[in-house]
């Protein structure tokens, strides 16, 4: 089957959009796999599948690299939200639906923004042991669980450019304080005043991504209440791209949250499946 696709990236989080409102495609978890192997397919952290839906516009479903369900994605959210103005879907402010969920996209002038449902803080100042030594951070579900790890810290005493990722994110993704299902890990480090310095490991990626919506919004969070810093909250990515998270705090839960950054149609093709 010929199989026609968009290749999009937000803010160098680069995903593989398939148009499925003709209902033509079954597995999708083994085509995610396919399609996102960056040798033998056309490469990407995930899936997106754009649907028919009753509720809003259209519904987006998505699957990560290795063919897991990754829960919300941010910078999906925006980039497919940006292939339906660019294609008439949906006109530059419009609502899709995702995980049961109605969300709101607007295209402004710094690329795609998109509302976010309103997230509580679990549980903040953590700590677990790792090689004999003892990490702390937060631990928030932005409709995807992550920890935020702040550096540097005892445990981890290098600067953010120094961590490494792969080794240290893979270990606390799989930690037995996050079994079964595992967690994100974002870790974190203080620029000057609302600027952060963003680096993740990415569950079901299992690699560092060059940028993360829902992790960028955990970290923003988790920096605003515990550094007392109030939002906007400005993320630098692995990627250098920035991206905006606004919101609002009321109690012990963070609402009117708002994600803003680049979301680019790279290229579109047919692949033979």
């Amino acid at each position: 089957m010929h199989l026609q696709f968009a290749k999009l990236t937000g803010a160098g989080n680069d995903f593989v959009l398939i148009d499925n409102r003709d209902g033509r495609i079954g597995s999708k978890s083994r085509l995610a796999r396919r399609l996102c192997d960056r040798r033998f397919g056309i490469g990407a952290d995930g899936m997106l599948v754009l649907e028919r839906s009753t509720r809003a516009h259209y519904k987006m479903r998505y699957f990560n690299a290795d063919g897991s369900s990754g829960g919300m994605c941010g910078n999906g959210g925006r980039c497919i939200a940006r292939y339906a103005i660019l294609k008439g879907i949906a006109p530059p402010e419009h609502t899709f639906e995702a995980l049961n969920y109605v969300y709101r996209a607007l295209q402004t002038s710094r690329g795609i923004t998109l509302h976010m449902k309103n997230v509580p803080l679990m549980r903040l100042d953590c700590a677990l042991r790792r090689g004999g030594k003892t990490i702390r951070y937060h631990q928030i579900d932005t409709g995807a669980p992550h920890i935020v790890v702040h550096v540097p810290q005892p445990a981890i005493r290098q600067h953010i450019e120094e961590v490494d990722v792969a080794h240290i994110g893979r270990d606390l993704r799989y930690h037995r304080a996050f079994l079964p299902a595992g967690t994100n890990v974002n870790f974190l480090e203080h620029v000057e005043g609302r600027r952060f310095r963003m680096r993740t490991y990415e569950r079901g990626v299992e690699a560092e991504t060059l940028a993360c919506g829902t992790g960028s919004i955990a970290s923003a969070i988790a920096a605003s209440v515990t550094m007392e810093i109030p939002p906007p909250i400005e993320v630098i990515t692995q990627s250098r791209k920035r991206l905006h998270v606004d919101f609002e705090l009321s109690g012990r839960t963070a609402t009117d949250i708002r994600l803003t950054g680049p979301a680019i149609l790279v290229f579109e093709g047919t692949i033979n499946v």
